[in-house]
């Protein structure tokens, strides 16, 4: 059972009363982070340039209100700069309190984003997941191969999956191919860093797993050949790989099949 505290100091209006003019409180939730039984207040606040017509937001921080003292703890993280950030919380690891998920959209052409992880188990700051730690550990090959085919090797979990790029069009695979559907030389893809991440309760437990999109690129960052779709699962330390799969992307058609 939870329970919100008596007080009558407003958090919100505590907190504003310490920032800089330009600082916004961009999101926030409650939710029992410590895991006293007591909801806390969670902000997400960021500095912004009210001369600019632009939407972007620095010196994003985590601000933590515990709920039963009112101990505020704030939060600074590597990647700080971006769009729409945003807060979730729930439970990712299956001790029944709440973690706290930031995401960041970079805002770049990429489509890339920032997505952290923390842990506020009895007032102690502790980060789960770091998007760079998991961009940089889970690597893949992308290799083009003869007769229009696109070969994506995930090392880690020693799996390959097959793409089919005879629908790209004349003009591109001319570049790449003979007449006889060989290549002309050896050429190389690459997978982009995580561009979506999602908390998802797969089992229903109220425990939640992640759900990861990573673009498979092909020539050019424009040139998408797929999404590498990855579902972690937290294991005793950190994230695991619980299963993955690559979705394609589907041409058109020009009549109706029945």
């Amino acid at each position: 059972m939870f329970y919100y505290p008596f007080s009558p100091i407003n958090p919100a209006y505590l907190l504003t009363q310490q920032l800089k003019e330009n600082t916004l409180i961009l999101d926030f939730k409650y939710g029992d982070v410590t895991g006293d039984g007591v909801f806390d207040i969670v902000y997400l606040i960021g500095e912004k340039n009210f001369g600019e017509e632009s939407s972007f937001i620095e010196n994003i921080r985590l601000v933590i209100i515990d709920g039963a003292t009112y101990f505020v703890e704030m939060i600074s993280f590597e990647s700080d700069g971006g769009y729409n950030p945003r807060l979730f919380l729930g439970d990712f690891t299956g001790n029944k309190v709440d973690d706290i998920l930031i995401s960041i959209f970079s805002g770049g052409s990429g489509g890339m984003s920032w997505y952290y992880i923390f842990s506020y188990l009895n007032n102690k700051v502790k980060k789960l997941f770091d998007y760079e730690v998991y961009n940089n550990e889970y690597k893949y090959q992308v290799n083009y191969q003869d007769n229009y085919k696109v070969e994506v090797i995930s090392e880690n979990l020693m799996k390959k999956y097959i793409i089919d790029i005879q629908d790209k069009g004349e003009e591109y695979l001319s570049k790449l191919y003979d007449e006889n559907g060989k290549l002309k030389e050896p050429i190389q893809g690459y997978v982009n860093p995580l561009s979506g991440l999602y908390p998802i309760d797969y089992n229903g437990d109220r425990v939640y797993e992640l759900f990861t999109l990573r673009r498979v690129i092909g020539l050019y960052n424009a040139d998408s050949l797929g999404v590498v779709q990855t579902s972690l699962q937290w294991k005793e330390r950190d994230f695991q790989p619980w299963f993955e799969y690559l979705a394609v992307y589907g041409s058109d058609i020009k009549e109706k099949r029945i």
